[in-house]
């Protein structure tokens, strides 16, 4: 009887500790939102063949405006918004916070993802998914959220396409392994990047063309200098939520994704411009949206 309490006990403070760690982790995943002053900053610090020559150093500032458009205790789903100019606005990248996940997109090279189960434990983890401006994919990495000395981060390494600054330049690498550092202070958060540029061929080893240190440094900032921003959201919002929900379907029935630059000579991004402005029924709308996600997948 005595050891039967104890055990139940045990099961209780087992439940609480873990309910207190989900509520520590998605409290930090939230002070990843707010109104920023960016900078982004890349390296590149060695390549194996001396021959080579390192790129020249990247430089960029921005307003960002970051929402969580869904939020529970064990999935958060983040929208990034640039500001241009103080009133354009540019469709960032989106993150997805999921709690002990268990199947994760695999980059593999050129447009192709493949689906993971885990065959290790995910206990307490967390998986960030980034997604492109478009919501396609572009990669997915686990970790526990870590609280030391202080210091609150999050870190994986994960297999990703060329990054935005590149890809329209670059052609002699198709894979950046990111090897990603999240941490958050009282001035905002930075995310810490070391990274490998790949070029990988099927059948063969992957080869190393360089390394890259990268930092990009989110400080808080004045949330009205975000207005426009949240302005453009707020009529926005709908259809991106219907894209959002389309290739959350169409990823549930697949175990493997080739991704299309291009078809009939126009992006993703500008397929998906042309549908919003239509101005459909939020049921025709999301027929288009099917439509031309099977155009650009298979």
């Amino acid at each position: 009887m005595k050891r039967s309490i104890l055990i139940a006990l045990a099961a209780v403070l087992v439940s609480l500790t873990g309910t207190a760690q989900i509520k520590q982790d998605t409290a930090a995943i939230k002070k990843l939102c707010g109104c920023f002053e960016v900078e982004f900053k890349y390296a590149e610090t060695f390549s194996p063949d001396i021959a080579y020559q390192l790129s020249k150093p990247y430089y960029a500032d921005a307003i960002e405006w970051i929402v969580a458009e869904e939020s529970s205790d064990k999935k958060l789903v983040l929208q990034h918004l640039l500001v241009v100019q103080d009133d354009a606005i540019v469709k960032h990248w989106r993150e997805d916070w999921e709690f002990e996940k268990k199947e994760w997109w695999i980059f593999d090279h050129d447009g192709a993802w493949k689906k993971k189960t885990a065959k290790e434990p995910v206990k307490g983890e967390w998986t960030q998914t980034v997604w492109e401006t478009e919501d396609a994919p572009r990669y997915q990495g686990n970790s526990k959220w870590i609280s030391n000395n202080g210091k609150l981060y999050w870190e994986n390494t994960a297999d990703a396409p060329l990054p935005r600054r590149e890809y329209t330049k670059r052609s002699d690498y198709n894979v950046l392994e990111r090897g990603n550092t999240i941490i958050i202070d009282k001035n905002g958060w930075t995310h810490e990047q070391d990274n490998r540029k790949i070029k990988r061929v099927a059948g063969t080893a992957d080869k190393l063309i360089a390394e890259e240190k990268g930092y990009n440094i989110y400080r808080k900032t004045d949330e009205a200098k975000c207005k426009a921003a949240k302005d453009w959201w707020e009529k926005n919002h709908a259809f991106w939520n219907n894209v959002r929900a389309e290739w959350d379907a169409m990823l549930q029935n697949k175990t493997t994704i080739q991704l299309a630059p291009k078809v009939d000579n126009q992006t993703l991004s500008q397929a998906m411009a042309a549908v919003q402005k239509q101005g459909l029924a939020d049921t025709a709308q999301r027929e288009i949206i099917r439509t031309v996600l099977n155009k650009y997948t298979r």
